[in-house]
């Protein structure tokens, strides 16, 4: 492995820090009064300054970071929607990251490291309790997924180039392109595709710890003769980590967008993006380590090597990672009349990214994961309109060729010491999946209902290991062709009180495919000995291996007149064949089978005050309760974790926040409150709860001659300093001492100039 020394950087990390440290308490005190000040609206008495005006009376203006949603030719709202204005408000760190983006959703907890958006897969998102890995995210309804881990890449986009991003976090519309499951819900990204009139969007942004990014959007508007539009932007993110050696980036983003009309209301849509990042990765804590919070806050990689392959391990620059994912997709509509429409989705993804991680196993080796990923498929649809009702009918296909392998390298030679894990699939992994829906409405009566059939085949598989000098192919290491398949309906029905009025209930199941091959065939390469003299192998510890399974049930309402809206739903879930640590006592070894099940309930509330023109107040609580619903066993030894609280799951959380304006200014103060969750099992690992506040202060100006819309924003995040801990490694039956913890941020401050043209 070739290795190229980095300046860490430290004497300027060190001299930026003590800058910033020593601006904390004035930012704190001049923060602070103005995040209060801008509460008092809300609370108190001037509120109610002006007795002669009735809320009758009162034309407010809607201004609102979330909204409900549904899908084209559905009649239920069963989604939330961030808003184009949502997402300026949530800030820089949510132009990179569609977890960031999503995260003013009450039933989101969304756990980072780092203020900017930018630490991949070191950045967790659970809905309603569920892991992230075990959701769906599309781009206009096409899947976005790999492996290792498994799940969604989230950090491959610009979100300037998005006009919304809906959530679904229980029935999950038939029509989305789920890829892997979507039993953690399903985030679709709806792309701003290219303006009707020419136009440019520039900014640029500035941060703490050299933080800088550079995005550019050109749109080229309806071209004479053929009406064809296009888009074209670029990114450049970069930023030093905010402790210890190594960089955030470069990030580099570039998306093609084009839009060509047919026929009389036909257009083809093209969407071309490709994204790559370097990083430098943060170093977890170890549950003794939170314990003493304060001393350990800034613990990270070490800046040098010492000789000491205990050490060196923990050397900052072998550990790391080099991610680059490109998309293409398009859509192409054939509409026959205004009752009968074809629409086809066609598509490709190509992922190809190396992680290095130091490790003790071998005396101590420098891992590199390779994931060399290939993905194409196609998602066809035919909507028909009938008086009574719209029916849809798909069917989406893919194929996927996943290269996931691990080699190990001495540390401190460098030198090849071997493969960890080196499988050949013998043909590709196989999706099919039609679907069909059914939406309508009866005099105040809504309702819709859909059924998908998802079926994987999980290619054969042939196993090697590694002699020393050659690779060497072992019988016991052949996994057969394997085909997972369920049915997933979903139902909808919403009545209509009033305009002001109406609920709505929604059930789906949902679901994920197998995942987590690495740790368990990594497993069995450790101790093929024992696996074999007990007659064991790798295909019989695979037979335990099932989609886990997800029955979702929510009731909910939505009031709304003029100066609020309120969205209170209550849910329920029942959770099947999770992946669970079980014992062998035939090789005295622990590994994963799908045996585990939970139950989780709980409610949200969505809200809107629109108190005055220049004056929207929301608060979005969220209460969950997920638990096990039997006892697990590790190592032979029963874990009482039967009615405990999943791991990293809190019961509470509550977002917060004003969106104030006055004049050209706009300012926008929120607040965060997470309650206490566990980092193992049998609840005995404890995470306090913890309050953040973040404050966005913006000035807008349009019309400014050539320029349409000038804007400049201050984002404050962390304003008050809080050390905490943000992420939560952990699968969800962890033992106490097998979980890693990641602190947040400290108090951090972006600067972005954007221009409109």
């Amino acid at each position: 492995m070739q290795h190229e020394q980095r300046d860490p950087s430290a004497h300027r990390k060190q001299s930026a820090r003590y800058i910033r440290h020593c601006l904390r308490p004035g930012w704190k005190a001049l923060i602070g009064a103005l995040f209060l000040a801008l509460a008092m609206p809300i609370t108190g008495p001037a509120a109610m300054a002006d007795d002669t005006v009735t809320l009758e009376e009162v034309v407010v203006t809607e201004k609102k970071l979330v909204q409900p949603t549904k899908q084209t030719n559905e009649t239920v709202y069963t989604g939330s929607e961030i808003t184009r204005e949502g997402l300026d408000a949530l800030g820089t760190k949510a132009t990179v990251s569609v977890y960031e983006a999503v995260n003013v959703l009450p039933g989101v907890n969304v756990e980072s490291v780092d203020p900017y958006g930018l630490a991949a897969e070191q950045k967790n998102i659970r809905i309603r309790g569920i892991r992230g890995l075990s959701g769906a995210m599309t781009v206009a309804g096409v899947p976005n997924w790999g492996g290792n881990p498994m799940g969604p890449r989230e950090y491959i986009y610009d979100t300037e180039n998005f006009d919304s991003i809906a959530v679904y976090k229980g029935a999950v519309p038939a029509d989305l392109g789920t890829g892997v499951g979507a039993r953690g819900g399903a985030i679709e990204l709806r792309p701003r595709w290219p303006e009707k009139e020419p136009g440019a969007d520039i900014s640029q942004s500035f941060g703490a710890d050299s933080y800088s990014r550079t995005f550019l959007r050109l749109d080229s508007g309806a071209l004479p003769t053929t009406g064809t539009r296009f888009s074209v932007s670029g990114s450049y993110t970069d930023a030093e980590k905010w402790k210890g050696p190594g960089d955030l980036g470069p990030r580099k983003n570039a998306s093609i967008m084009v839009s060509q009309p047919i026929r009389d209301s036909d257009e083809i849509k093209i969407w071309f993006n490709t994204n790559s990042l370097e990083q430098n990765l943060y170093r977890p804590l170890t549950w003794a380590e939170t314990k003493n919070l304060g001393a350990n806050y800034e613990k990270d990689y070490n800046a040098t090597l010492t000789g000491v392959k205990s050490q060196d391990i923990n050397y900052y620059d072998y550990n790391r990672g080099e991610y680059a994912n490109q998309d293409f997709l398009a859509l192409v509509p054939f509409t026959f009349s205004d009752g009968l429409k074809l629409t086809f989705k066609p598509y490709y993804s190509r992922e190809d990214t190396e992680i290095w991680q130091g490790t003790p196993s071998m005396g101590g080796v420098i891992q590199k994961r390779t994931r060399d990923i290939e993905r194409y498929g196609l998602i066809s649809q035919i909507d028909c309109k009938f008086k009574w009702a719209t029916a849809s009918l798909g069917y989406w296909h893919e194929a996927n060729d996943m290269v996931i392998r691990t080699q190990n390298y001495d540390v401190l030679t460098e030198g090849f010491k071997g493969y960890g894990m080196y499988t050949v699939n013998e043909d590709d992994g196989i999706v099919h999946s039609p679907f069909f829906k059914l939406a309508g409405s009866l005099d105040r009566l809504d309702w819709q209902a859909g059924l998908k059939y998802f079926s994987y085949t999980d290619p054969a598989s042939q196993g090697y290991t590694w002699n020393g000098t050659a690779l060497v192919k072992g019988a016991d290491l052949y996994r057969g062709e394997r085909t997972y398949e369920e049915l997933l309906p979903t139902l909808g029905v919403n009545y209509r009180f009033s305009d002001a009025m109406e609920v709505y209930a929604s059930y789906g199941r949902n679901q994920i495919r197998p995942y987590a091959y690495l740790p368990l065939i990594t497993l069995y390469n450790n101790n093929r000995a024992a696996f074999q003299a007990a007659g064991v192998t790798l295909a019989d510890m695979f037979d335990g291996y099932e989609m886990e399974i997800s029955d979702s049930v929510e009731v909910g309402a939505r009031l709304r007149n003029r100066w609020m809206e309120l969205r209170p739903t209550v849910f329920y879930a029942k959770h099947e064949n999770l992946l669970t640590t079980v014992y062998d006592p035939r090789v005295g070894l622990n590994y994963y089978q799908n045996i585990g099940e939970a139950t989780g309930y709980g409610f949200e509330l969505e809200t809107n005050f629109f108190v005055s023109d220049n004056l929207t107040f929301f608060v979005n609580p969220t209460y969950t309760h997920l638990t096990y619903d039997n006892d697990l066993t590790y190592a032979g030894a029963t874990l009482k974790a039967k009615d405990n609280q999943v791991v990293d799951t809190p019961e509470w959380m509550v977002k917060s926040g004003v969106i104030f304006t006055l004049g050209d200014f706009e300012i926008v103060p929120m607040v965060r409150y997470l309650g206490e969750r566990y980092g193992d099992a049998e609840n005995t690992e404890k995470i306090g709860d913890y309050t953040l506040a973040d404050l966005r202060i913006s000035y807008g100006r349009k019309n400014l001659g050539a320029i349409d819309e000038l804007k400049v924003s201050l984002d404050f995040t962390n304003l008050f300093d809080k050390e905490y801990i943000a992420l939560v490694n952990a699968m969800d039956d962890s033992r106490a001492g097998a979980t890693s913890y990641y602190v947040g941020a400290p108090f951090t401050t972006l600067l972005t100039v954007s221009m409109a043209f």
